[in-house]
């Protein structure tokens, strides 16, 4: 007499179909914390390489005892050309004793309306043009 046993192997499509919705779940719970992360890192290396332009206007003021003639862009900066699909970073005024720097958003950039453009002066003066509370949480 023979009987027939029938192996169970693999998984059925009602738990396929369950794990298709957790990994789902997981994956709209962790892609806008991942795309905020990503908008904040790239907003700090802007702000770090407004920080470096800043610098570099300082060492041309003890120079030549004025902000002109000095331009930031002229230098070779790592983090310009990290960010230039990013931000729009440069030198917006600049006169023998005062100037003012700007990073405006750009690109996939532009949907951080949190900070928006930030700006920082010669006296170390921090802005942002967002809808943030307080200048600390986009410096």
């Amino acid at each position: 007499m023979m009987t027939s046993k029938r192996a169970s192997r693999g998984f059925t499509l009602v738990e396929l179909m369950i794990v298709v919705a957790v990994v789902a779940i997981l994956a709209a719970i962790a892609y806008p914390a991942y795309t905020e992360h990503v908008r904040k890192t790239r907003r700090a290396v802007a702000a770090g390489c407004m920080m470096e332009m800043a610098q570099l206007m300082e060492r041309g003021y003890t120079t030549n005892m004025s902000y002109e003639g000095t331009n930031p862009l002229q230098a070779d900066f790592e983090c310009g050309e990290d960010l230039r699909d990013f931000y729009d970073i440069g030198l917006v005024d600049s006169s023998p004793t005062e100037f003012s720097l700007a990073a405006r958003p750009i690109g996939p950039q532009e949907t951080d309306t949190k900070c928006g453009t930030l700006t920082l002066n010669q006296v170390g003066t921090r802005t942002h043009s967002g809808s943030a509370a307080s200048v600390n949480d986009c410096w």
